[in-house]
């Protein structure tokens, strides 16, 4: 169980970072912004420290990002769950395994996905099925499909 936190965790910390690189803040700028300290926001990025619901609505705030999004990021709330027909002809045990590899095929296809975002999402949403964590074979597979696809949109 320990180890589903520690991958929350790491991608919780991923989620911030890049949400602070969007914004275009410096780790210190940010400190100053939630009145928190350089070296607890280092840590949080890295992985290192679960944030309590207080740093995560200061962080939320600070970064323009919704405090649900970023308790749901840190495990704290469910992520909001899709309704509808599609969501739950895919909760079936026989097209489990498809829809996952699907998702994760469509969180490594986004081009307005960063490799770094798409790690993290892989990460978060393996976590929340209890699989493996993204880890650097991700980046690396997410890498070559990328290069697969764009070698594929030149042929045409």
């Amino acid at each position: 169980m320990s180890d589903m936190w520690n991958v929350q965790q790491e991608a919780l910390g991923a989620f911030i970072r890049e949400q602070r690189k969007r914004a275009n803040l410096s780790l210190r700028q940010l400190a100053e912004l939630t009145s928190l300290s350089n070296p607890y926001l280092s840590q949080v990025e890295r992985g290192l420290h679960q944030p309590s619901v207080r740093v995560l609505k200061a962080l939320s705030d600070a970064l323009n990002v919704s405090a649900e999004t970023l308790m749901a990021q840190a495990g704290l709330i469910d992520a909001i769950a899709t309704t509808g027909k599609d969501a739950k002809a895919d909760a079936g045990t026989d097209t489990k395994a498809d829809g996952d590899q699907d998702t994760e095929d469509a969180i490594r296809a986004d081009k307005r996905l960063s490799d770094d975002q798409k790690a993290a999402l892989i990460a978060v949403y393996r976590s929340m099925l209890g699989s493996a964590p993204a880890t650097d074979a991700v980046q690396k597979d997410t890498a070559e499909k990328d290069t697969v696809q764009k070698d594929t949109v030149k042929e045409s």
